[in-house]
């Protein structure tokens, strides 16, 4: 009896164990095919996200969550001072905080900023305004040549860039390693005295994909000949990093504005000031390198794309949080000891801080144009405003390069503050100089308008908010969808995003609210 039970412990035992090792086996099976080359070939297609899906279904399913990011803040409702800093310019149309990867390029067909074109000849924007939004891009990019996808305006693409940021921003087709598509990544690099893309390592790759677009950068004026010798002009992405960024916790500002003055750049005339600007773009690389993480060398993806585990599977989420502190089991408490409450409330003061300057850096921004436009009605020469126009010119970069990136007050709190004080501090001893100005010209006791609304702020920025939805609204019923049509008959487009060719709307912009 005894023995019988022995034995069929045994049995047991063995078939519990066989059971076990079935299913590491096809773990380690599944594991094994997660992580292989997709195909020698490449990915057919490999511009639509779910053709990737095939070989990689959760890296695919965890960046189509990124469509759940799908709300945003009228950042000129919000913060009514940035509407006088960039009068005259696209942004004090419409400026929204960005939605997930997923919405990335409708967005872009959305915003006012782009305009309402009527062919592929119409402007206002160069067709560089598509780099970052689409896989398409870089295909673009090696097909026609990088000049000749610089050249010419923003509509000429509109039926070609149809699949918003997805994997093959990001990886090689063939090995899904990381790759970078783009070539002014590592021109930038080369510029700063760093290493290429390839020349990096893994850890630091994994935040250089990301550089190719959330980076300060302009568009350089690029005269060249193509194949049958006519004369042509490229707008070409450029990072100004000639004088370094991110070194000590400083991001590189001054070295940027140093850079752009000796060059004379400005991205446009101030219609109220009069003032050259520079307009910043989302340099969270900068900041991030600049910062305690990126010097610490932990990597944007560390963070935003965490590691999860799914049985013996370990993949990174390609839903790109957000904010992070929405999973920071994930990502902040694997490194830090201090529980998830602390954490938030020191996050907290870093936002409200940066937040409080801010506000005083564009009010004395703003009100610095404002008094400038003043002095100029009365009479006062370009000569007199020199010294306070580069002083407006300053401050406002300073300010922007803080905020335009989101996460600049996390990334790097202690720079972001240190810039938006100086900003402040330039715009003052601009407005100091003016009252001088102004007095000579009689307006001594001259206050600048309320600006402390959007409608207020937009009306003396000359911004007819109505004229400018009517006619992006004329072009997404006509141009779009022409667009939207070609795509989807030539087999381009993302099947999901574009399965209605005759949507007009996605509902989520500023000007047209549902």
């Amino acid at each position: 009896m005894k023995f019988k039970l022995l034995l069929a412990g045994s049995l047991v035992a063995i078939g519990a164990m066989a059971l076990l090792a079935n299913n590491i086996n096809e773990k380690e099976k599944q594991r094994v095919e997660l992580t292989k080359a997709p195909s020698e070939a490449g990915i057919v297609g490999k511009e639509k996200s779910e053709e990737w899906a095939k070989y990689y279904p959760r890296q695919f399913d965890s960046w189509k969550k990124t469509k759940e990011y799908d709300t945003f803040a009228d950042m000129l409702a919000k913060d009514p001072a940035l509407n006088i800093a960039w009068a005259g310019y696209a942004f004090s149309k419409d400026y929204n905080s960005p939605r997930g990867h997923y919405y990335a390029l409708q967005d872009n067909i959305n915003t006012l900023r782009t305009g309402a074109p009527v062919d592929a000849k119409t402007g206002p924007l160069p067709t560089a305004c598509w780099t970052c939004k689409s896989p398409d891009v870089p295909r673009l990019i090696e097909e026609d040549g990088e000049l000749e996808y610089f050249t010419g305006k923003w509509a000429k693409y509109g039926s070609q860039i149809v699949n918003s940021i997805g994997c093959a921003n990001c990886h090689d087709d063939k090995t899904a390693q990381l790759k970078v598509r783009v070539p002014h990544l590592d021109r930038g690099l080369q510029a700063a005295g760093l290493k290429t893309f390839e020349e990096s390592t893994h850890q630091d790759k994994r935040s250089l994909v990301c550089a190719q677009c959330h980076v300060e950068y302009y568009f350089k004026k690029t005269e060249w000949k193509d194949a049958k010798g006519v004369d042509k002009t490229a707008m070409v992405v450029t990072l100004p990093w000639a004088n370094g960024i991110g070194k000590e916790g400083n991001a590189g500002v001054e070295g940027m504005i140093k850079y752009y003055d000796e060059i004379g750049f400005a991205d446009w005339t101030h219609s109220i000031s009069k003032t050259p600007m520079l307009k910043a773009q989302h340099p969270g690389y900068e900041f991030w390198k600049s910062g305690i993480h990126g010097q610490k060398g932990v990597s944007c993806a560390d963070c935003h794309m965490p590691y999860t585990q799914e049985g013996s599977v370990k993949y990174s989420d390609h839903q790109v949080k957000e904010n992070p502190l929405d999973s920071m089991d994930q990502s902040c408490m694997n490194c830090h000891r201090e529980s998830e409450s602390k954490l938030r409330g020191i996050v907290h003061q870093k936002y409200e801080r940066k937040e409080f300057l801010n506000k005083v850096a564009f009010d004395n921004i703003g009100k610095a144009h404002l008094e400038t436009g003043k002095a100029m009605e009365l009479g006062a020469t370009d000569a007199e405003l020199k010294d306070i126009r580069t002083l407006i010119r300053h401050a406002q970069f300073k300010g922007d390069m803080a905020v335009a990136a989101h996460g600049n007050y996390f990334h790097a709190p202690e720079e972001t503050l240190r810039l938006l004080s100086s900003a402040s501090e330039d715009a003052q001893e601009a407005r100091l100089l003016l009252v001088k100005v102004l007095a000579k010209y009689g307006a001594i006791d001259f206050m600048a308008p309320e600006f402390d609304t959007k409608e207020k702020a937009q009306k003396l920025a000359k911004v007819d908010l109505a004229a400018l939805a009517a006619e992006k609204m004329k072009f997404k019923q006509t141009l779009e969808q022409e667009w939207k049509k070609e795509a989807k008959a030539k087999g381009r487009a993302n099947p999901e995003m574009y399965k209605d060719a005759d949507t007009i709307n996605d509902g989520k912009s500023s000007w047209n609210k549902k």
